[in-house]
């Protein structure tokens, strides 16, 4: 394979939402510890976590509603991460995780991007017209040496990686909790299919495991067939 091995890892509500709502405002990291029947096992979550990829795709929306450009700089970790951002790090977040990761990769379509006059020893910026997974994926593994990376970005994205066949496994954990609401975030976003024509693009799954942990939370491993 001449891209990293995927795993697609992420903590949803039982009707699929990634998200409380529709706003930036509201978020699972932040609003999770305080529902009671929810934040008993979320431990659980953080704890499978610390044991995915050494890699770490991300989207600079996803870490700026969790507070990246104004948080206290955090210790260096082995974790390298790739974060996709146009316009949602600034440089504050940016100088965060160059604090935190073994190797940081912004990619941007952003010519103008903070990123740019920022240098630190492992900060990378690949710049890009167009967006394109596949081509970054490659890039990973040829220049950075990434064998497994782990997907951890919003619906929006996580449908892209999906629709060019570029997950290799999934990872979930459920929260014991209903959201609701069609404009909040789900696992899977993006564009819809119109058309029995297209329905190769969805993911087919074979379950590898399904663990019951404790406070009604589950964990769902499956390995995409195609």
């Amino acid at each position: 394979m001449n891209r990293p091995i995927t795993t697609l890892f992420m903590l949803m509500s039982v009707d699929g939402k990634i998200s409380t709502g529709a706003t930036d405002s509201l978020d699972v990291d932040k609003d999770f510890p305080k529902i009671e029947g929810v934040s008993e096992g979320l431990h659980q979550y953080y704890e499978i976590e610390q044991t995915t990829d050494l890699w770490s795709f991300n989207s600079g929306r996803v870490q700026a509603k969790i507070g990246v450009n104004k948080k206290e700089m955090p210790n260096k970790t082995p974790v390298s991460f790739v974060i996709v951002d146009n316009e949602h790090l600034m440089e504050h977040g940016i100088r965060y995780f160059c604090a935190l990761s073994k190797q940081f990769v912004l990619v941007t379509s952003n010519k103008n991007h903070p990123a740019f006059e920022i240098e630190e020893d492992n900060l990378h910026v690949i710049y890009q017209n167009e967006l394109s997974l596949k081509d970054i994926l490659i890039k990973l593994k040829l220049e950075y040496s990434c064998k497994r990376i782990t997907i951890q970005t919003g619906g929006t994205l996580n449908g892209l990686f999906l629709r060019e066949k570029l997950i290799d496994y999934i990872d979930i954990v459920i929260a014991p909790v209903l959201i609701g609401g069609k404009d909040t975030s789900t696992l899977i976003d993006g564009k819809s299919l119109l058309s029995e024509s297209e329905l190769s693009q969805l993911g087919v799954l074979k379950l590898q495991e399904c663990i019951v942990l404790e406070n009604s939370y589950l964990r769902l491993r499956y390995k995409v067939i195609h």
